[in-house]
């Protein structure tokens, strides 16, 4: 049968299609809305199939499916077209092509990288009646003027010939998820440990949770027999460090519609429930992140979007007798007041598996920008796996790319970082295919929710499709997800690494503007790119093909380009005050910065316990989730390039004073070790009993014992050399806290004589082993030597001026630590507390990229010399430069001394 014949009967009996009036799109149930995805191996030695997958549940059988496939060059120039159509005879449909490699001309093509465009509509009723037409030869042609919005589109990059392999960068691999921590950071200095998570997946609390036998799409809510723990252990049993079981919210009321009969205290409760849960599984399984939380919106019309961190279940459904069936009203479809409402109390989000057009409206717009929404949005989706997969070996074959809608989000505003989940409806939670989100948390901090929400606030997040590969994007030396200010040349690294032995063929890095609405282009296909951006504001990240096909997307790095930049590296100031002991108690900063403060983050004992982005910062806090006795308040204040400021610490107290249990229990610590196997002790006692103990070191959680006598062993090479502080924190079943007195102890893992790698840090042999500006090194008698009579003496001239002395240095792999030692004196005419000048402390690596170790200014004058000490240890194995530069303004002089610098290595 013709494809023309292959129209639905309710078009034919229609008669005149041609005299339908445009209608807007329907308003469809979730998950019953039609989807595509292209698959087409990405290397061949010849031809290749071209294979198109069609979902569309809510369809009638019979319904029609128009699609067209472009061969497209790297300009976006058609080289070859195919056009036809499907009929979905139940939920799903598949078409295939095979091609023979050729253009339209039957020529072969040149050895390169080329996409392949999928575009298609289901021709339902409603899409016939908005284009006027049933026939799948005018289909295309109709809706992308009358209903551009119905059309779904898909591409996928492909190798033809031989292309060399994109070259690398220098880069090890980040330590990964609960590995052994034997080291404090990569190669790179990148002091981080990656972390692989599916976030976004559904349980028995809504539509999920399907048993893999029956499952073929979305479940009854709360009808499954899977809930957020059989998730929660599945995963982990799976290797994922994380899950996040993101339950809809309008079905809390046991409906897909609304049930009019539902009671909002059992909705209330089901969602506690799932908050507890999660708790309760990350108290017994420490390396793993049980995350619980809500997928609000609708897809049709709507939108949905994951909400990380909410206590409380939000809806816009109401009973017969008016209740709201949950905590917090916001009406369907009203993102604008739903990011106003999320940033008001902490809560961040992410935009989930977002369509092309037709979603996240704000006034009127498709991704509508607001401040607030710019605020909580941290992620958005770039591809899934199926959401119905029952496949359980890694393998689904089906994966909608969303990459289209993801640089529409940036060009709108947005700063969010690119993740790729499953959206698992099947008990299969993060088993369908091996792609991961990957979130980069701090090497030393233990995974808890604090340290995911805090990473997903600064963006360190990558997506990928395999869950052993590792793309990080960095710019001058800051790293994916950062904001800061640049003047002149910036380089882009774009870092790979696989710990399976797959290889990255093929990288693209992108550019865009923030806020122009306009299109994201391609502006490198090197691992390594220098550029000199244009005033204003820029976003750039990068995506990698490896040779077996699978992606990885980077977060982007924001630039502010200008004149007189060099980057924001003035950390805002902040001052903490509390008021109140019981009840609702309130927790108070001030704060400032020299370009503005982003947010103010509120952290009890070391918890993060609020976050408030607008001035005066404030917010409040049940007392009775915290212990009775004393506590410690600290406010950290951040500006838009990610420097952090932090009030000092403020004690209060808190006195609940109610009926049930409210004394802390007592706990005293020891310590034992200086090497090797360091033990830590407590003895804790409580007048119930004690729940369990941790140890923290340096306010970093080590270990947790839930027995008595409670001990903890560490190795100590994950701590540097010298004085540490251990903190025994004793907990009892009503929550009550008690912490004992901090126990200095001391670490001394180098043994023998540290061997000085720095040539005459001294200077008393003038200039030999250095590399200098003019006259840096001296002896001039104006500004004194720490010792002698030589030393580098830094700017000083009370005009624009900069200086640099250098020396290369070769830290040998073998060693257990090396540290850059200087001493330093800020001599200045300036006043106030606005850094004016600047001397920068860099690694100049023998790629050329500059690190940033340590930097000071014109606020850090003071009498006499200062000893600083810098860590150099991820640097191992490499040549590098120790560079020293300063930077002055066009008034009042700042002369930056040092003397006596050191390289040990031990």
């Amino acid at each position: 049968m013709s494809w023309n014949n292959k129209i639905v009967r309710s078009l034919m009996l229609a008669g005149c299609v041609a005299c339908w009036p445009t209608l807007a799109a329907p308003l469809l149930p979730d998950h019953q809305e039609f989807d595509a995805a292209l698959q087409v191996p990405f290397q061949a030695t010849a031809g290749r199939d071209i294979v198109m997958h069609f979902e569309y549940p809510g369809a009638n059988p019979g319904t029609p499916v128009a699609w067209q496939v472009a061969l497209l060059d790297r300009d976006g120039q058609t080289l070859r077209e195919w056009n036809g159509g499907s009929v979905l005879h139940t939920r799903q449909a598949q078409a295939s092509i095979h091609w023979d490699g050729l253009d339209a001309r039957h020529q072969p093509l040149a050895a390169s990288y080329y996409s392949l465009r999928l575009r298609a509509i289901a021709l339902d009723d409603d899409n016939a009646h908005r284009i006027g037409s049933g026939l799948a030869s005018r289909a295309l042609t109709l809706a992308e003027r009358l209903a551009p919005e119905a059309i779904t589109e898909q591409r996928q990059e492909i190798q033809i010939g031989h292309v060399p392999a994109a070259v690398m960068p220098r880069f090890t691999a980040l330590a990964q998820h609960a590995a052994p921590q034997t080291f404090a950071a990569s190669t790179g200095g990148l002091p981080y440990t990656v972390w692989y998570g599916d976030l976004h997946s559904q349980t028995n609390h809504s539509d999920g949770g399907g048993d893999l036998a029956t499952c073929h799409g979305e479940q009854n809510p709360q009808s499954s027999a899977y809930g957020p723990t059989d998730a929660y252990q599945y995963a982990m049993g799976r290797g994922l460090d994380m899950l996040m079981t993101s339950e809809h919210n309008h079905m809390y009321d046991g409906s897909t519609g609304t049930n009019t009969s539902a009671n909002p205290a059992t909705a209330h409760n089901l969602f506690a429930s799932g908050l507890q849960a999660a708790a309760a599984f990350r108290a017994a399984h420490p390396n793993f992140l049980a995350i619980y939380g809500q997928e609000w919106g609708v897809i049709s019309n709507g939108g949905h979007m994951n909400i990380f961190n909410a206590d409380g279940l939000i809806e816009w459904e109401k009973n017969s007798a008016g209740q709201l069936i949950g905590d917090y009203e916001i009406a369907k479809g009203d993102y604008g007041s739903l990011y106003t409402l999320m940033r008001s109390k902490g809560w961040i989000g992410q935009f989930n598996h977002p369509a092309q057009s037709g979603q996240f409206k704000v006034g009127g717009t498709d991704f509508g920008y607001t401040a607030d929404g710019d605020q909580v949005m941290v992620l958005a989706e770039v591809l899934n796996s199926s959401a119905f997969s029952v496949n359980t070996t890694e393998s689904e074959t089906v994966r909608p790319n969303y990459e289209i809608a993801f640089n529409t989000i940036l060009e709108r505003g947005y700063h969010v970082a690119p993740s790729s989940d499953q959206d698992n409806h099947c008990a299969n939670w993060g088993a369908s295919f091996s792609n991961r989100t990957g979130v980069l948390i701090p090497t030393g901090t233990a995974l808890s929710l604090d340290s995911f929400l805090e990473a997903l606030r600064a963006r360190r997040v990558f997506a990928t499709e395999d869950k052993t590969a590792q793309i990080v994007l960095t710019a001058n030396g800051h790293v994916m997800g950062e904001r800061f200010a640049n003047s002149g040349p910036l380089t882009l690294d774009v870092n790979y690494a696989s710990t399976s032995g797959q290889t990255a063929q093929h990288v693209e890095l992108f550019e865009g503007v923030p806020g122009s609405n306009g299109s994201v282009t391609s502006l490198s296909g090197t691992a390594t790119t220098t550029v000199t951006p244009t005033a204003g504001e820029h976003f750039y990240y990068a995506k990698i093909t490896q040779a077996n096909g699978l992606r990885l997307w980077s977060a982007p790095v924001w630039v502010t380009e200008g004149s007189g930049g060099g980057g924001d590296t003035t950390a805002p100031t902040a001052t903490a005050s509390e008021n109140g002991s019981s009840g609702s108690i309130t927790l108070n900063a001030t704060a400032s910065d020299n370009v503005g403060v982003t947010r103010v983050e509120f952290y009890v004992d070391g918890a993060l316990k609020a976050t408030d982005a607008s001035s005066p910062y404030s917010a409040t806090l049940d007392s009775t989730t915290l212990g009775d006795g004393t506590h410690a308040l600290i406010a950290k204040a951040y500006d838009a390039a990610g420097n952090v400021g932090s009030s000092s610490p403020v004690s209060f107290s808190v006195a609940n004073g109610s009926s049930g249990d409210n004394t802390a229990p007592t706990v005293s610590a020891s310590e034992s070790g200086s090497s090797g196997s360091i033990t830590f002790n407590a003895t804790a006692s409580d007048n119930v009993g004690v729940a369990r103990v941790e140890f923290y070191v340096d306010g970093t959680l080590k270990a947790t014992d839930a027995s008595s006598p409670y001990s903890a062993t560490l190795d100590s090479t994950t701590l540097s050399d010298g004085a540490h502080a251990l903190i025994a924190r004793a907990y009892d079943a009503a929550g009550n806290i008690g912490s004992s007195t901090a126990v200095a102890f001391s670490v001394s893992n180098a043994t023998g004589t540290p061997t000085q790698l720095i040539a005459n840090g001294g200077f008393e042999s003038g200039t030999t082993g250095w590399t200098q500006t003019s006259g840096v090194i001296t002896s001039d008698s104006s500004e004194p030597a720490h010792a002698g009579s030589w030393k580098a003496w830094l700017d000083g001239y009370g005009s624009s001026h900069t200086d640099y002395v250098r020396q290369q240095v070769s830290i040998p792999v073998t060693v257990a630590h090396a540290t850059l030692k200087f001493f330093l004196h800020v001599d200045t005419a300036e006043s106030g507390s606005t850094a004016y000048d600047t001397l920068q402390v860099q690694l100049i690596t023998s790629t050329g990229k500059y690190i940033n170790l340590a930097s000071f200014s014109n606020t850090n004058a003071a009498s006499g010399y200062q000893q600083h000490t810098i860590n150099l240890d991820a640097y191992k194995g490499q040549t590098v430069q120790i560079n020293f530069y300063g930077k002055e303004d066009a008034s009042l002089a700042t002369s930056f001394v040092l003397d006596d610098v050191g390289v040990e290595a031990q």
